[in-house]
Order: C-alpha cells, then structure tokens, then sequence
C-alpha cells in the first residue's frame, strides 16, 4: 500500500463521514434541549431529495443548500408540533417522522432516480492546494465540509462559552426550573429541534447532491440512525460525535479496499462493517453507565409543558 492510496483513504473517509457530522451535530443540539428526535433518517431524505431536485433544476449548491435545509426544517417542525405543542410521545413521533420522510420522499423523487448531477470538484486554494502531501490532506476538499468544521467550532463556542448555549444545557436538565428562571422552554425547544432539522437537511443534500451525486431510493441507508446513535457514542461531547463520525467513514471506505488489497471476504459482510463497528463501539461505551448518566440531558425524551407543570 502507497501513499497514494492511503491519502485517497484519508480524503474519501472525510467525505464519507462529513453527512453524518451535519446530522448528528444537529441532533446534538436537539438532544441538549432534552428532545429525543428519532426522524433524523426521514429527515435526511426529505432533505437529499429536494437540495438534489433544486441542483437539477438551477444547478446552484448554495440554493440545492437553502432548499435541503427547509425541507428539513418543515420536517422538524411537524415533529416539533406534535412533540411540543401536542405533547406526544417523542419516541413514537420520531418513529412516524422517519416512516413518512421515508416514504414521501421515494414519492417525491419518482422522475429523479436516473439523473445524474455533476460533480462538485474540491475547492482550489491557490498554492495551499499545491503543497505535496499537505495540500492533499487539508486543501482537497468540497466547501460543505469545510463548513462541517466551522460548524463544529461554532457549536462548542455556543454550548461552552455562551449564555445562550448555558441556557439550552440548563433546559435540557431541568425545565421546570427553566421555566422557573422567566426563560421559554417551548420556544427554545422548537428553535433546538428546527435547527437539527436543517442539519439533517444539509446532510442529506451532501451525501445527494456532493458525494454520489445521484438520487436513490432510500439512499441515506441508515445513516440517520447512526447519527442518533453517535450522540450517545460520543456522550454529547461535540467532538466525539465529529470522531465517531469520521470512524464510520473511514470504515465505510475501507470495505471498498478491503477485496482489493487481496482479501477475500464476502461482500455481504463488508456492507455490514460500518455499522457493526458502531455497535461495537456503542456496546463499549455503554458499559460505563456513569459516564452515560453523568452527560446525558436529565429531561431527555421527557414530554414537558408550562401549563401541565
């Protein structure tokens, strides 16, 4: 094995795993609230498929971009609705949101699934990108996943170092004493819920629109899921969600390598790789129940209102 090929490992597992950076930052962000969104797939595909109609039809990321994220957004807010408003079973909620993202989206995309898109070619940073080894490692990639990384920056600024971000942990613990404080927990709930909606969204368009870029039923392939599942992976620590993130990427790429560097394994259990290896991953973790009690929202999936409490 050269370097070559394993720069091409390096630079594909980013993009790989750059979707579900989006969508699970976002659930992040919604599960800090102490909202349990389990619709994270049909909201991915919901998004995939209108950013990859909006790139069909102008050609422009940036609107495909807009067009993903409302989509994800009008997503979030139905579940936002009966969840917060309703007050419904969040765990059932989420299910049913996945359920119909799942199923209006293969509708939706009925004309679309022999359209192929073109590429979106890496960005080209004048002599950064040049740089031998240096510039294939940090200078090769697509604007969306230099935007996952300012995303992340922005998100641990927000939770860590911001009254708003100390307000959203503080009603993701306790809202009854949120409530208490003078601060709205259902507005700043639904504001945590539409915002993992147009991550989800964003995700869905790259893995659509940037890293096939084709559309396909039922495309996402479970990657909604693991999203949910890196939260917990990661504890609810940004970071971690980012590296359990890259670990499946780098799984999912390297099963494409596997049977080329002369080992032969069937391909049925290779497709399986990734996600065995989170629930490897998410076995191990789960054995430390402290450290899962300890970061995890108090309120996490618990159905609060003001004029009930």
């Amino acid at each position: 094995m050269n370097i070559d090929i394993l720069l091409n490992i390096f630079v594909a597992t980013i993009a790989a795993g750059t979707p579900l950076v989006y969508a699970a930052l976002g659930e992040l962000i919604t599960e800090k609230s102490g909202v349990l969104n389990l619709g994270v797939e049909g909201m991915m595909l919901v998004g995939a498929i209108s950013g990859f109609i909006a790139m069909a039809k102008t050609g422009s990321l940036v609107f495909a971009v807009l067009c993903g994220m409302a989509a994800g957004i009008l997503m979030s807010l139905i579940f936002a609705f009966l969840v917060l408003t309703l007050m419904a079973n969040q765990v059932a909620s989420g299910l049913a949101l996945t359920i119909f993202g799942i199923g209006i989206s293969a509708f939706i995309g009925i004309d679309y699934t022999s359209v192929a898109l073109k590429g979106i070619p890496p960005l080209n940073i004048p002599f950064l990108s040049d740089i031998p080894f240096i510039g294939r490692i940090f200078f090769s990639y697509d604007i969306l996943i230099y935007l996952s990384l300012v995303l992340l920056t922005g998100i641990i600024f927000f939770l860590y170092k911001s009254r708003a971000g100390l307000i959203l942990r503080a009603i993701g613990e306790n809202p009854k004493s949120g409530h208490a404080l003078g601060f709205s927990v259902i507005g700043i709930r639904y504001l945590a819920v539409i915002f993992g909606g147009a991550m989800a969204g964003i995700g869905g368009v790259y893995l659509a629109v940037l890293y096939t870029p084709m559309w396909v039923e039922g495309m996402v392939a479970g990657r909604g899921w693991i999203s949910i599942a890196l939260v917990v992976f990661a504890t609810w620590r940004p970071l971690r969600v980012i590296a359990g993130a890259y670990l499946f990427g780098g799984v999912t790429i390297i099963q494409f390598h596997i049977q080329g560097f002369g080992i032969e394994i069937s391909s049925q259990f290779l497709c399986m790789l990734p996600y065995l290896a989170t629930i490897i991953v998410l076995v191990i973790i789960s054995r430390n129940k402290n450290t899962i009690r300890l970061n995890s929202p108090a309120s996490l999936g618990t159905t609060y209102h003001p004029a009930t409490n």
